[in-house]
């Protein structure tokens, strides 16, 4: 039978968790430019999620009698070279960014997360090794590294996703690793390791909880890059396909045509820049709210 003393336990953490998360996304509109960076990061999602209907046409539909019109009511940005209404093709796209963004995100934290323990609280001769192959991966040119990834498996959402996840995995890691150091070395692990704590208690119970924030940090400040990534490849021909809306697939188009008209080329980097502040905007917020050393309040 459940004791009204743990009821009332877990009656007051879970106030004190909103109230936590109301505080810090207080502290990241009360400056302006936390609130812009918020603004954009919601429409951005939003637009995302709700894609397939917020699109005013079929993002693939062609229909050559309109190629390259002018703004209009009824195609508010103008179409492409092939009459695609372009503001469909930057709303769909949309969702494929963020697709692409978060999935490979998840994936380079799922891998970087234990492979950045192991290396931290391990023993030396594993610490080493794992350094060794995280150097040698960011030693590689991420460009050569995506053709050869590419000319293997082909272009694709799949391959994209990849190229990212090996970009990122090394630096998620490394930051993992410097985190565990500092923090096995506490008198709270110290405790454990007395206790005769087993290893995967030390590490998923005590380590893990005290390494995420930080992780979490980085990878919201890093979305914006892998957004870029993601344009830039299948600008060149080696992300998604060309078939798939896509921002770097509407540059791709633009540049095409770019002596005809230069609104298919507005219409794809237009994203990008607001992406990329809104994203550098939000995560440099976040870190400001949630570091206690930039935010005292989070001390107490």
């Amino acid at each position: 039978m459940i004791s009204s003393t743990t009821l009332g336990q877990a009656a007051n953490r879970e106030p004190g968790a909103l109230r936590r998360a109301g505080q810090t996304v207080a502290h990241i509109l009360s400056t302006p430019l936390g609130a812009i960076g918020f603004l954009l990061v919601t429409l951005i999602i939003l637009t995302a999620l709700f894609a397939p209907y917020l699109a005013p046409y079929n993002p693939t539909a062609i229909n050559v009698k309109e190629r390259l019109a002018d703004p209009s009511f009824s195609h508010l940005l103008g179409t492409d070279q092939l009459g695609r209404d372009l503001l469909s093709r930057i709303i769909v796209g949309t969702r494929t960014a963020m697709t692409v963004a978060l999935s490979a995100l998840a994936t380079a934290l799922a891998i970087a997360l234990p492979l950045g323990l192991i290396a931290g609280y391990g023993p030396r001769w594993l610490d080493a090794l794992l350094i060794l192959v995280f150097d040698s991966i960011s030693s590689l040119p991420m460009i050569m590294l995506g053709l050869a990834i590419v000319v293997l498996l082909g272009p694709g959402v799949s391959t994209v996703i990849l190229v990212i996840v090996l970009y990122s995995v090394p630096s998620y890691a490394r930051l993992v690793r410097t985190q565990t150091l500092s923090l096995k070395t506490r008198d709270f692990i110290k405790a454990e390791q007395v206790m005769n704590a087993g290893t995967p208690r030390i590490l998923f119970r005590h380590l893990l909880p005290n390494v995420v924030g930080p992780l979490l940090i980085l990878a919201c400040l890093d979305i914006s890059t892998v957004i870029t990534l993601e344009a830039g490849l299948s600008f060149l021909g080696l992300g998604v396909k060309p078939q798939i809306p896509s921002w770097g697939n509407i540059l791709s188009d633009g540049f095409a045509v770019i002596r005809n008209s230069a609104l298919p080329v507005i219409a794809g980097g237009a994203p990008l820049i607001l992406a990329t502040i809104g994203f550098t905007f939000f995560g440099e917020a976040l870190r400001d709210a949630l570091d206690p050393k930039l935010n005292p309040e989070r001390k107490s």
